[in-house]
């Protein structure tokens, strides 16, 4: 077994290598740090457009959705009609001047002059889809009958981002199922004369027809060297690891022994010794009730943040909902948060143009010095009333300070006590 260490190494070796033979199919733009010509993240989106043949004006969107309906003809029937791909063929290279272009600079800064990391997750979702297109892409087709979309993000843990150096985003395919698809990227920038590490992300996606309906095959993938191999490998642990998760979900299944006792203390703990009661509850010292420790914000979805599917884009999701996170962590703590993981971000249900999303986040887990917070998302169909869940998302932030904890007072609160237990702990690990 590698660790992730080689695999990391190995992988990076991937993109370095054959990310300059891809550029013919991204297109070309200057890196400044350097003097060569790489893709630049700003023109991510456009190639997505002119791969799919997506709209873009609004008022054309029906008509390009029309189009795209034809090229169904075009999809496999099974994974054996396509040719095997190799990961170099997939392997990207995009910049981010963040030090030598100014203008751009001041799109990616917060108040406190530091990157806003939601638009990171904006640009590593648009990086993820166009490495899964130059995989699954057919040089005889002028548009991809596919429409690859966002299924879940995994772990996701960063270092420190310097506003105003460099950035390269390094990529390629890692895992192949039949309709299913990992990309894994490398963020690094560009300080003190070399490039050093910021995060790594893994984005799995699925293929679906040209009208989103139905899943599609894409194309195996072709193993040349034993690195490749571990790397392949570590894509089927992780998969193996999300089905497990998805069992052990105290959505479907009760908590372990361990996790009821550690809940019934909590509950002890509240009682109010005065009086003999399992309705009277306190507050212990340096606590915070779960209640009261929320916030939550509503989006109105308009056409400007639409994907290249006329759905709103999942990049945007993202950097919503973390930034509705990092205010309630802020405001729970009383001073400025710093994001020490993502985990596990899943996409339940696309969103449409029009829609009223609305975001709920919670404080569910505290420990320390750091804040486990949830985000649900969800749209509210205005006319029937009835919600619908779109999204989940997990950060853990710490703070230069012990903070309260918080305390569960429902059962159902307890559950989500725990479910941040399980995120913390896992990021720890993860880091340990």
């Amino acid at each position: 077994m590698f660790s992730p260490r080689v695999l990391k190494s190995a992988s990076s070796f991937i993109c370095r290598r054959f990310s300059t033979s891809q550029m013919c199919l991204q297109g070309k733009a200057p890196d400044m740090a350097e003097g060569n010509t790489f893709l630049l993240v700003s023109n991510v989106r456009n190639r997505l457009r002119e791969i799919v043949g997506a709209s873009t004006n609004w008022k054309d969107h029906q008509q390009a959705l029309a189009e795209r309906t034809s090229l169904s003809q075009y999809l496999a029937q099974s994974q054996e009609e396509l040719p095997a791909k190799t990961m170099k063929d997939s392997a990207i290279e995009a910049h981010l001047p963040l030090g030598t272009q100014p203008a751009l600079r001041e799109t990616y800064l917060n108040y406190h002059n530091s990157v806003r990391f939601g638009r990171i997750l904006e640009d590593l979702d648009s990086l993820a889809v166009l490495i899964c297109y130059s995989h699954t892409w057919n040089k005889e087709l002028k548009r991809s009958p596919l429409s690859i979309v966002t299924a879940l993000v995994d772990k996701i843990e960063k270092n420190i981002i310097y506003p105003d150096c460099d950035i390269k985003f390094t990529g390629h395919v890692t895992w192949v199922g039949k309709t299913s698809i990992e990309a894994k990227m490398h963020m690094s920038q560009y300080h003190d004369g070399a490039y050093t590490d910021v995060l790594d992300a893994t984005f799995v996606m699925v293929a679906r027809d040209p009208e989103n309906k139905r899943a599609a095959f894409i194309n195996p993938l072709k193993l040349e060297s034993p690195e490749e191999e571990a790397i392949f490998q570590q894509g089927e642990i992780n998969k193996k690891r999300r089905v497990e998760l998805s069992t052990a979900s105290l959505l479907k299944v009760a908590p372990t022994a361990e996790e009821r006792t550690l809940i019934h203390n909590l509950f002890l703990n509240t009682l109010d010794t005065r009086t003999v009661s399992f309705r009277g509850r306190i507050l212990p010292p340096n606590s915070v009730w779960m209640e009261d420790a929320k916030m939550k914000g509503l989006e109105i979805c308009h056409p400007q943040e639409r994907n290249i599917f006329n759905r709103i884009f999942g990049g945007f999701l993202m950097r919503k909902a973390y930034e509705l996170g990092w205010a309630n962590a802020c405001a729970f703590a009383g001073c400025r948060p710093a994001l020490v993981a993502v985990d596990d971000i899943v996409f339940r249900k696309p969103v449409e143009i029009g829609s009223m999303l609305l975001l709920s986040s919670q404080v569910c887990y505290t420990e320390g010095m750091h804040i486990q917070v949830r985000v649900h998302t969800e749209v509210l169909d205005p006319l029937t009333r009835q919600h619908s869940t779109t999204n989940v998302f997990h950060f853990t932030f710490r703070v230069e300070k012990d903070i309260p904890a918080v305390v569960p007072q429902s059962y159902g609160e307890s559950m989500l006590y725990l479910d941040g237990k399980r995120h913390f702990d896992e990021t720890m690990r993860s880091q340990g």
